[in-house]
């Protein structure tokens, strides 16, 4: 082995290197001066900076710590000219997991870091006294977290992109509290207002997630802080780094080690105070919510609230021993009725059920796609048409092994369900990923009395719902038809199918599934929901059942909806041509499922919190926002607009439920048209999907006893929709149920009726939810 032995050198370039050397190349100790004023003094390996050292910059910066094959790599410390330190995990000169920051202003980071950005868990102090605990991703608050204000305000619950986004709880400093959602960083969607010494729902969930105490104060101790030792001493750093390049000599490598550590590379980026350091509103802001001060603690009164973009829209007085009973927490469970097919399945049983259709589907797409496509045939649509497969535990010839039980599997028509999802431009591989992914598909309660358990993929692109004997059945009967018929019309609104399964487990009980698009998957938020029939008899939902995604039906419906002349037309011919369509094979029962997003009203855009404002005081009173109310309502309202069709500036590419032409619109000159929402988003406007419309708000008797308050008549809405529930057939049982309602109530106000008089019915019914207008 060639020794070691100390030397000094001068180059010709200027730089000047002093220690111990191995042939040509620095080995062990020693200290290298470039000519740019760059220093660096530490640990060498065969002319690479590798070891523990400390490099200077000429501006002042300075790291000291681990170093391998000449990057920083390992736990070190910079400081900053500015006075910024970063004492923590690096990796290939960038940041790199458990690290803490210290800002000029004082600020300070202690948490998770990957790539140079802020990303996992991580807490954020100011020096004004705010807090966040939480997580983070690419440098923003993301996901689960707890801000605290020097106020004294707590929010606890979701963001996004370093805002309030999702589910939360907002503790205000003077006791008061509000459960609800948030979007964009403003109130959004329905909650509920306890304001001080009122009743609400136990906290003690909440807290022990995030490391504050059950009265909501965080609790500080010296483990809030990182312990820097313990990371310094940690083994999970690796310490070596695979060569990045070749060293012939010294004086080359030089050149290479004064750009790598060039000052630049480390300047400081300002800490994220644009959207977390924000304080409270304004001191006339917070006077607005004096109407509900008076006699906190007194009486135990709440309220039941609706915001649109962070305006208060509709306000009820309830009890609050009555919300607090009424009140969930995040991530509490959700109710679901289970099938009696499947309600051995529970806990762990549930978790394989979702597992093995996963694997099902990810070998049936798998198997079919790399088949040359061809045109259907009649024999794709009869019994033999199907693909069966055992999965045993252990893995066999043709199947993987895997962590659930074995299972028998069986795919249905795999050569049409391949073909329409080509025909709804689906790609074969973001199908599979959307499903199949390492994510997990999660359970969505029911909406209706079928039973069913409906799964959602983890993008929400797809829907998938268990099904019964008899709706299998009438599937595949009606497979050939729906199989034209989707072909020949492309904005037909009916359900997209995308492959029918069942699963049959080791004890004999079978699972039949069939995959859907979601037509709710928008970047904007669904505020309301419903399930429309044209029937009256047991078509409303019970008060205190009402949640946030509550899918309500025909008598909770309290607007009509104003379209584009145009729009309206293309909407009730494909009405018409689908309920021909479900007529023809004797189905009833289906329904036009509708999501509404409202825009908040124009004429408040002045008292509109702004987004980044990041404390809540309670101050949006029905009385509040009255005041903000001295002029009429614009009729139109003016928060949509209609331009255009650019393709260049909207996304095209196909959604779950979206497949057909771009509208036109009489309002645009019978141009194809998007759809604008100021300072959201540009969207291509499709049949049943990103439709606007004007929704005038009809005020109900039971609203009228209930106390609710409607601030407004008219919103402008965007609307999705779509019929679902093809798959019952006017059969025996449904004539018998026919007969026997209609010796109870009046024939035409219950659902089982003949499907011709249901289509008529259905199409009635939807004239006067579109009204046409003058």
């Amino acid at each position: 082995m060639m020794e070691t032995r100390l030397e000094d050198r001068e180059f010709t370039n200027g730089d000047v290197y002093s220690g111990q050397l191995r042939g040509t190349l620095p080995h062990g100790k020693g200290k290298y001066s470039w000519s740019d004023g760059i220093t660096y003094e530490g640990d060498w390996e065969e002319g690479k900076i590798s070891g523990k050292g400390k490099i200077t910059w000429l501006s002042g910066a300075k790291y000291e710590g681990d170093f391998s094959g000449g990057y920083l790599h390992g736990f070190g410390t910079m400081s900053s000219p500015d006075g910024s330190v970063y004492s923590g995990s690096w990796r290939m000169n960038v940041r790199h997991g458990l690290g803490r920051k210290e800002y000029p202003n004082s600020d300070s980071y202690d948490g998770s870091w990957r790539e140079g950005l802020q990303d996992g868990s991580g807490s954020y102090t100011w020096t004004n006294g705010n807090r966040f605990i939480g997580s983070w991703k690419k440098g923003k608050m993301s996901g689960r977290g707890v801000m605290s204000w020097g106020n004294g305000d707590l929010f606890n619950g979701f963001w996004l992109n370093g805002l309030r986004h999702g589910s939360g709880v907002y503790k205000y400093a003077d006791g008061g509290f509000y459960f609800g959602t948030w979007s964009r960083g403003l109130k959004d969607g329905t909650g509920v207002y306890y304001p001080a010494g009122s009743k609400h729902p136990s906290l003690k969930k909440w807290h022990r997630h995030f490391g504050y105490n059950d009265s909501g104060n965080f609790i500080l101790t010296h483990e809030s802080s990182l312990n820097l030792e313990e990371i310094r001493n940690s083994k999970a750093m690796s310490r070596t780094v695979s060569e990045i390049t070749a060293t012939s000599g010294l004086t080359r490598n030089s050149g290479r080690m004064s750009e790598r550590f060039h000052d630049e590379n480390w300047s400081t980026s300002d800490p994220p105070r644009d959207y977390m350091g924000h304080g409270p509103l304004s001191k006339s802001a917070r006077s607005g919510d004096s109407g509900h001060s008076e006699g906190r603690g007194k009486n135990p009164i709440v309220f039941e609230r609706e915001y649109m973009q962070g305006v208060l829209i509709k306000e009820r007085i309830m009890s609050s021993i009555d919300m607090s009973r009424k009140a969930r927490p995040l991530d509490g469970p959700k109710e679901v009725t289970i099938s009696a097919c499947v309600s051995f399945l529970g806990g762990k049983w549930n978790y394989y059920l979702m597992l093995n259709l996963q694997l099902g589907i990810r070998y049936t797409v798998g198997k079919i796609t790399p088949v040359p496509r061809r045109e259907v045939r009649a024999s794709d649509f009869g019994e033999r048409a199907r693909i069966t497969m055992f999965f045993p535990r252990d893995g066999s010839q043709y199947t993987p092994s895997h962590k659930s039980i074995d299972f028998d599997w069986k795919d249905y028509c795999p050569m049409v369900f391949r073909n329409l999802r080509e025909m709804f431009k689906l790609d074969a591989a973001d199908y599979m990923m959307s499903i199949c992914g390492d994510e997990s598909l999660r359970e969505i309660s029911s909406p209706g009395k079928s039973g069913s358990i409906f799964y959602l993929s983890h993008d929400d692109r797809f829907v998938i719902k268990t099904l019964k004997r008899s709706e299998l059945k009438v599937l595949l009967r009606m497979l050939p038809r729906y199989y034209e018929h989707v072909g020949e019309h492309e904005n037909t609104l009916i359900t997209k199918f995308f492959g029918v399964h069942r699963l049959k487990l080791k004890w004999g009980k079978k699972v039949r599934f069939v995959v859907m698009g979601n037509m709710f998957c928008t970047e904007l938020k669904i505020h309301r929901r419903y399930d429309l029939k044209g029937s009256t008899q047991g078509r409303f939902t019970e008060k205190n059942k009402i949640r946030e995604k509550t899918t309500m039906k025909d008598l909770d419906l309290a607007y009509e909806f104003h379209m584009d002349k145009l729009l309206r037309e293309s909407l009730f011919k494909q009405i018409s041509l689908d309920c021909s369509f479900l007529e023809s094979l004797q189905i009833i029962d289906y329904s036009l499922l509708l999501g509404l997003h409202f825009r908040a009203p124009d004429q408040l855009n002045d008292i509109l919190e702004p987004p980044n404002e990041m404390s809540d005081q309670e101050t949006d009173s029905v009385a509040s926002v009255e005041v903000g109310l001295s002029r009429e309502p614009s009729i139109p309202p003016k928060g949509l607009l209609l331009v255009t069709h650019e393709p260049n500036f909207v996304n095209t590419a196909p959604g779950p439920h979206i497949r057909g032409s771009t509208l036109r619109a009489f309002a645009a000159g019978e141009k194809e048209v998007d759809l604008i929402l100021p300072g959201t988003a540009r969207l291509r406007v499709q049949l049943g999907v990103n439709m606007p419309a004007q929704a005038h708000h009809k005020l109900r008797q039971d609203e009228e006893e209930s106390g609710t308050v409607e601030l407004f008549e008219v919103y402008d809405v965007v609307i999705y929709m779509g019929i679902i529930d093809i798959l019952q057939a006017y059969n025996m049982k449904k004539r018998m149920e026919h007969t026997c309602k209609s010796m109870q109530y009046d024939p035409m106000s219950i659902s089982a009726i003949e499907p011709t008089l249901y289509a008529k019915r259905f199409t009635d019914f939807l004239l006067k939810v579109f009204p046409e207008t003058a």
